[in-house]
C-alpha cells in the first residue's frame, strides 16, 4: 500500500475541519447542554461526557469526548462481558450490551453521542473523514498492516462508519477498507464519505 502525502489537499481539509466544527458546535451549542443535562440527570450519575484514551496519527494519543452512553462503572463491567464479545479482532462488540442506559440506546441510534467529538476536530485530534480511532490495548494487537491506519488522522466517519452493515464486516474488511481510505483520501473521497454516512443516518432514524 502506498501512501502519498498531499499538502494542499492537508491544508483544504484542515481548513474545512476547524470552519466546520466551530460552526456546527457554535449553532447547535443548545444542543449539547440540553443533552448534557438529560444524560446528567437520567441515571443520577451526573457524569454527562465519557473522556476516552483514544490512538491517532502516528500513534500520538489524545482523550475522546462522547456523551455517556453507558453506566458510570462500565469498563469494569466490561471483562466479565469479554465472553459475550462478537467482534473477530480486538475492539469488543455485543449486541444488546447490558452497560447500555434507556438515554444511552436513543443516543447511540440517533448518533448524538458523537457530537461532542467536533471538540476534537476542532483541536485538530480528529477529522470529519479518517479512520475511527481506536484503543490502546486495540493498537497493541494490531500486526503490520493493520498499524498502517495509523498514518492518516482519525475521524468521525470512514468506509466503515458509512457502510450499512458495518455490524457484518469482519475485522480484516475493516481494516481493508481503513487501508482503501488511506490510499485514494482526496477531498472528493472525504466529501462522498460525508453525504453518504448522513444518508445512512438518516435512513437507519426513519427505519428504512
Amino acid at each position: 500500500m502506498q501512501y502519498k502525502k498531499k499538502p494542499i489537499y492537508s491544508f483544504i481539509k484542515r481548513s474545512f475541519d476547524f470552519i466546520a466544527s466551530l460552526t456546527f458546535i457554535l449553532l447547535f451549542l443548545w444542543v449539547y447542554i440540553i443533552v448534557a443535562i438529560i444524560v446528567a440527570v437520567s441515571d443520577g450519575a451526573g457524569k454527562p461526557f465519557f473522556v476516552q484514551e483514544r490512538v491517532g496519527k502516528n500513534g500520538k494519543t489524545f482523550k475522546l469526548y462522547k456523551f455517556r452512553t453507558m453506566c458510570v462503572d462500565a469498563e469494569a463491567k466490561k471483562a466479565e462481558l469479554m465472553k459475550f464479545n462478537e467482534a473477530d479482532g480486538p475492539a469488543f462488540k455485543m449486541k444488546n450490551d447490558p452497560r447500555i442506559t434507556k438515554v444511552g440506546k436513543v443516543l447511540r441510534a440517533t448518533n448524538i453521542d458523537e457530537l461532542p467529538q467536533m471538540l476534537n476536530i476542532l483541536f485538530g485530534h480528529m477529522s470529519f473523514v479518517g479512520p475511527r480511532p481506536p484503543l490502546p490495548k486495540e493498537v497493541a494487537q494490531y500486526s503490520e498492516s493493520d498499524r498502517l491506519r495509523l498514518l492518516v488522522k482519525p475521524g468521525l466517519t470512514c468506509y466503515w462508519q458509512a457502510s450499512r452493515n458495518r455490524n457484518d464486516i469482519s475485522f480484516a474488511e475493516w481494516m481493508e477498507l481503513d487501508r482503501k481510505y488511506i490510499e485514494d483520501h482526496s477531498v472528493l473521497v472525504d466529501l462522498k464519505l460525508i453525504f453518504k454516512t448522513i444518508g445512512v443516518i438518516i435512513k437507519h432514524r426513519d427505519g428504512r
